[in-house]
């Protein structure tokens, strides 16, 4: 065989070693391109997630303060109308207060607490005995308490 005929051979084989390997560094880089997407997506998803789960949990604390304020509203009122029937003194808006208040409860919820709040203003309406009072009061603030510390309550 000729120089020339060597020649062309080589170069032949240099051009398609250089095709083959060519096509094999791009197929690889595209394999490699396909899984640094994957992992991006997967990495901005669990990023949306995460934010999804913290937005809840902020609003889920906001509403549990809110609930809490609205309680030691009714709390407050309900105090106070206990302490203007004992005394005989107190500020003439102590029943709008504690309606007012009652309200509140009422429409944070859940049906349980309110039920206990209405007993409490029943009793209170009624006039009943301290210790009745004293009894629908606690029934009161143990419904709200499991209601506040329990994760699952709505």
């Amino acid at each position: 065989m000729s120089e020339w005929g060597v020649a062309l051979i080589a170069a032949g084989s240099a051009i398609a070693g250089s095709v083959v390997t060519g096509w094999y560094s791009r197929s690889a880089g595209i394999r490699q391109a396909e899984a640094a997407r994957h992992a991006g997506d997967r990495q901005a998803d669990a990023l949306v997630e995460s934010v999804r789960l913290t937005t809840q949990a902020e609003a889920r604390q906001r509403s549990l303060a809110l609930r809490r304020q609205t309680y030691v509203e009714f709390l407050g009122a309900a105090e106070a109308r206990i302490l203007t029937d004992r005394t005989g003194r107190g500020a003439s808006d102590d029943e709008a207060l504690l309606q007012r208040a009652l309200s509140g409860v009422a429409l944070e919820g859940p049906p349980e607490i309110a039920a206990a709040a209405h007993h409490l203003v029943d009793c209170l309406r009624r006039h009943e005995p301290p210790d009745d009072l004293q009894h629908a009061k606690q029934a009161f603030v143990s419904a709200a308490q499991e209601c506040l510390h329990d994760p699952t309550s709505t």
